[in-house]
């Protein structure tokens, strides 16, 4: 069974756990370190003879052109996570179809290559913003991943489909791939926990996220998805003061982070989504 490797393109003070502390029009005050830790995951991937779909974030293609080359020459996919890093069910449908018209624009330009492929920025489409499902077919999307079927703070649609399927809408058919989640019964009730990657790849041991793949992949016969973020390899980032749920949700594990990935990569089959998704149909 291959799975989908997925890498969320974006740098540290990026991420919605540090939006009250960090506002964009202050990015540019920051050091990047983006291109460095993007080269070392393509280095891990080189090591593990692995093919990725790298969801790069406007932003960052925008003023780092050659990364986004150098990952596609290195046989990666690249698919748009959007320009500006805002939680789509927040912006509306106006902001949404600029923000993503002007990534797709970008990265197009750069690649040669139409893009097809969406995440939203901290998997915001939700119960709240599935109109964005329209907007991302009427701008040339053929496939999304950005549904966590969880319930969470931030995301999540807890009933969602755990597994890749089709969208139908007015304006077309789309494919979505959601985030990996194991269902467990525990005293007669049912929880879905994540086991995808990202905070929970640092948080969970790896014997566990193990074991959660083997069984989506042998007793469900289903692919998982793995996604991590080029910062999340980076423990020597700059630290950034916000609250303690914050931080914890960021820094936790930062110097275990490519181990794991790589131990993974080495126990499981990994393709790019787009893949996984066209060899379904």
């Amino acid at each position: 069974m291959v799975n989908a490797l997925t890498i969320d393109v974006e740098d540290y003070f990026h991420v919605t756990a540090f939006e009250q502390y960090v506002k964009p029009e202050e990015w540019e005050c920051y050091p990047s370190r983006v291109v460095d830790n993007t080269l070392r995951v393509l280095d891990i991937l080189d090591e593990t003879s692995k093919k990725a779909t790298f969801f790069v974030l406007g932003w960052v293609a925008e003023r780092n052109p050659s990364l986004v080359r150098t990952i596609q020459e290195r046989g990666h996919d690249i698919a748009s996570h959007g320009y500006a890093h805002e939680l789509v069910y927040r912006i509306g449908p106006v902001r949404f179809r600029d923000d993503i018209r002007r990534a797709k624009r970008l990265i197009e330009d750069v690649t040669g290559k139409e893009v097809t492929g969406y995440r939203a920025p901290s998997y915001s489409i939700t119960k709240k913003s599935l109109w964005a499902y329209d907007i991302l077919l009427e701008e040339g999307f053929s496939y999304d991943s950005s549904v966590f079927p969880i319930l969470h703070d931030i995301y999540g649609i807890p009933d969602a489909q755990r597994f890749p399927y089709d969208v139908k809408r007015p304006s077309g058919t789309l494919k979505e791939f959601p985030l990996s989640t194991i269902q467990l019964r525990l005293s007669g009730l049912e929880y879905r926990v994540p086991i995808a990657g990202g905070g929970y790849l640092r948080l969970f041991p790896t014997g566990l996220i193990k074991r959660a793949i083997q069984h989506i992949n042998h007793t469900e016969q289903q692919p998982a998805v793995l996604y991590f973020h080029p910062w999340e390899i980076d423990p020597k980032q700059p630290r950034i003061a916000a609250s303690f749920k914050s931080r914890f949700r960021h820094y936790l594990n930062l110097d275990k982070t490519a181990d794991k990935v790589r131990c993974l990569l080495r126990q499981f089959d990994f393709g790019p989504m787009k893949d996984i998704l066209y060899a379904q149909r």
